[in-house]
């Protein structure tokens, strides 16, 4: 009994010092509204509070050239030279100013810099990479619709983003036009066979109220599409589009599902947490899909605190996947013996429902397919 208390004593202290770096980086709600408020007096001294807290300003004030980002930005040298070459960009800048906040609060070429700064390295595209790696476009029954699965479909409502992650795997879509809704609510209804409707883009939370009720009311009204899940990163990227309003609308049409898509602690900010309490109190269950992303979260540190402070939020940690195949994004896929070890360590060190599902996506769309850790040898 002796030997075993002091085995546990060593654990607890071994779980207390691996937890401690990354839970740096999640600030208190008094620190996080200082904060905020210092940069955007001392970045944007024309906009009020009000501006601020609206969504249709930070979308209208994203900052899409190197000149914008250097403005308010300390940046490394690698930085700098990486936003003087757009021509080796794999696709559009955008960062609204409620992420730039979170990008001056951390060192140049940290974890959020690697995620919405382009990189020369974009450019190289390396065996393997394609431009469309799930297959989409050959999957495609009308314009923006996919049909992933015999009983599933994508439905790309748009291909805006309040911003654009540097590793997507639709960087060839980012900017331009969304779906044919007519047509593919058309195909919708003329196939029974399809009963799940993920409706991803781009961003569809970046479409206004009006727009976002007419397409749920749409799918809703198809008797045989029984769930309705939407994609988004808004609860990450831009909290200030969760409003009352939105929270509202989304409610009418439960059973509704939403998978968000945090990749690092730095992101769990008090406006996230309020706006994953806004869509909860509205009866929207949440999960949330991460990418493997070397340099950024690929350690044991970061992740157990992402996936225990999305669980703090009431966000089930869902799928960790090992990154896509896209062009130019190499250099931030990590590997899967790394993503394998750090679930293999997570459990026993969390609750299983901090512990996500490994998964890779089949290039040219063969579907998901599990990536361990494996348990047994036979």
């Amino acid at each position: 009994m002796k030997r075993e208390w002091t085995r546990w004593r060593v654990y607890r202290k071994a779980r207390v010092w691996q937890y401690r770096p990354a839970m740096k980086s999640v600030p208190t709600q008094a620190d996080f509204a200082r904060r905020e408020r210092e940069f955007r007096h001392r970045a944007f001294p024309a906009a009020t509070a009000a501006d601020w807290e609206d969504w249709r300003w930070q979308l209208r004030h994203r900052a899409r050239t190197a000149t914008a980002v250097a403005r308010v930005l300390a940046l490394s040298p690698r930085e700098r030279r990486a936003l003087a070459a757009p021509d080796a960009w794999r696709m559009p800048l955008a960062i609204p100013p409620y992420l730039l906040g979170l990008l001056a609060a951390e060192a140049p070429d940290g974890p959020l810099h690697r995620t919405l700064l382009p990189d020369r390295r974009e450019a190289r595209i390396a065996p393997g990479e394609l431009r469309d790696p799930l297959g989409e476009e050959a999957h495609q029954v009308a314009p923006g619709l996919i049909r992933s699965y015999p009983h599933k479909a994508l439905l790309l409502a748009t291909a805006d983003c309040a911003s654009f992650c540097r590793y997507c795997t639709r960087a060839r879509t980012a900017g331009r036009a969304g779906a044919d809704l007519a047509a593919a609510l058309a195909w919708l209804r003329a196939h029974p066979e399809i009963r799940d409707v993920l409706v991803s883009g781009g961003d569809p939370l970046t479409l206004g109220d009006a727009h976002l009720e007419r397409l749920l009311r749409a799918l809703r009204d198809i008797p045989h599409v029984e769930l309705i899940r939407i994609g988004t990163k808004i609860p990450a990227a831009l909290p200030q589009r969760v409003t009352p309003a939105l929270a509202k609308l989304l409610k009418k049409f439960r059973p509704l599902w939403l998978s968000l898509h945090f990749t690092h602690p730095a992101e769990l900010t008090p406006r996230a947490a309020a706006a994953c309490g806004r869509l909860l109190d509205a009866g929207i269950p949440l999960m949330n899909q991460t990418v493997l992303l070397r340099g950024v979260n690929d350690d044991l540190d970061t992740m157990l605190a992402l996936n225990e402070g999305l669980l703090r939020l009431g966000v089930k940690p869902y799928y960790l996947h090992h990154g896509d195949l896209a062009a130019g994004t190499a250099h931030l896929r990590s590997t899967v013996a790394r993503g394998r070890a750090i679930l293999r360590a997570m459990c026993g060190r969390t609750t299983g429902y901090a512990v996500p599902h490994f998964m890779f996506d089949r290039p040219g769309g063969g579907g998901k397919v599990p990536l361990g850790p494996a348990w047994t040898s036979s």
